[in-house]
């Protein structure tokens, strides 16, 4: 058994992942890390940053190599999101944004015609990518979605407006994104909502940036804007699917986004945790160093057991994860849900060890702490995830066991 036996690792299951890492880890450290704090300060999304992205292959990690992507699993999209959002949260959001919810989306849910003409766009970084659901006066709700789409011949005219759109405008002259995944409302059914899904490209006459927000708590490096629909007429071929088969395309790329949030939250977690671990070594106290003490010891060692339970719930919940089906959203809530909260503890913590030295952006874990509470917001809030799972478990009780 000694000799055929192989050590897994659930983290770098293959040396393919193992190299994506070692990828990662050296572009933050080299092309990350020097710019993230001042483009925080500044609010400002690092156009030609995330095209190089693009010449990594980390801007289509799971599509197919046919459409100009990367052909990997959701194991090595969790690998790529920990590892940018350890330096810069902000700008891994824009890359999720781009990667997941729009990218991921068009390969798994598009026409032939769609992939072939858009992916390779994207996947190089020529183009950037956005998903438009929330609207100002709907979130969670979807099905309250406000924005309505109706066939005119051989477009679809769409009107509404789209609220908190990550890569809405990817500069501060309000130029908009130039794909954009939106869903609209196209009628009713037997009383029920019909929702569809559109793939509406810059240049298409009615559809423009409102306002870029701006004065953000956090990820204040990805750019998050107001997207106007005014008699915006879309070619009937950019109908993705049949009309109503959003809520279908919804369920199939929501588990993907949910990890990935997650992942992000691990690289914060991971992140502070190095801060807080190093710090309480170099400063002493009382003529000791600091981790000598009691309340600091907490700090560090409940961190260290919480991040490395997650990390382990996260890796194995993206190992079993498909990318082309759903069917797992319990662990996908769940792995975002208890996920986010520890992002944000954790970097808390790191804040409390660091004291007044913490509360400054130098020392990073004061950034980390401001971006951290959007994932328990964006992507699903906490309390949905709370329900789902609640819901979930009601229907499967055997997912205990």
């Amino acid at each position: 058994m000694s000799e055929t036996w192989r050590e897994f690792d659930l983290f770098n299951p293959t040396e393919e992942h193992k190299m994506l890492r070692e990828t990662a880890r050296a572009f933050v450290a080299a092309e990350v890390e020097p710019q993230a704090l001042e483009n925080d300060r500044r609010e400002t999304f690092n156009l030609p940053l995330f095209r190089k992205l693009g010449e990594l292959g980390f801007l289509g990690l799971t599509v197919p190599d046919t459409y100009g992507g990367t052909g990997m699993d959701a194991v090595a999209a969790v690998i790529v999101h920990e590892e940018l959002a350890a330096s810069d949260p902000g700008f891994c959001l824009a890359y999720l944004a781009h990667s997941m919810l729009c990218v991921n989306n068009l390969a798994v849910n598009g026409s032939e015609e769609q992939k072939k003409r858009i992916l390779p766009k994207l996947c190089s970084g020529e183009w950037v990518g956005a998903m438009a659901m929330s609207e100002p006066a709907v979130g969670t709700d979807v099905m309250a979605l406000e924005t309505t789409a109706r066939r005119d011949g051989g477009h679809y005219v769409i009107n509404g407006r789209k609220m908190w759109i990550t890569n809405g405008c990817i500069d501060d002259n309000g130029t908009p994104a130039d794909i954009v995944w939106v869903y609209a409302k196209t009628g009713e059914v037997n009383g029920r909502t019909q929702l569809s899904t559109f793939v509406v490209e810059k240049g298409m006459p009615g559809y423009e940036v409102g306002q870029k927000i701006k004065d953000k708590t956090g990820m204040r490096a990805s750019n998050t804007a107001e997207l106007v629909f005014s008699d915006c007429r879309v070619p009937a071929g950019n109908l993705v699917g049949t009309e109503g088969a959003s809520v279908h395309h919804m369920m199939r790329n929501l588990e993907i986004e949910r990890l990935t949030l997650a992942a992000m939250s691990l690289g914060i977690a991971r992140r502070s945790l190095e801060v807080m671990n190093r710090y309480a070594q170099e400063r002493s106290s009382f003529g000791k160093p600091l981790n000598h003490f009691g309340q600091i010891q907490r700090h560090i060692g409940e961190s260290f057991a919480e991040y490395r339970a997650c990390r382990a719930y996260v890796y194995e919940t993206a190992r079993r994860m498909r990318l082309d089906a759903g069917g797992n959203r319990l662990d996908s809530d769940g792995v975002k849900l208890i996920t986010s909260t520890l992002a944000k503890n954790i970097a808390d913590r790191a804040i409390q060890v660091l004291g007044g030295y913490g509360y400054v952006g130098e020392y990073v874990v004061e950034r980390l702490w401001r971006d951290a509470k959007l994932l328990e917001i964006g992507g699903g809030t906490i309390e949905a995830h709370q329900k789902n799972i609640t819901r979930d478990l009601a229907k499967m009780p055997s997912a205990l066991y």
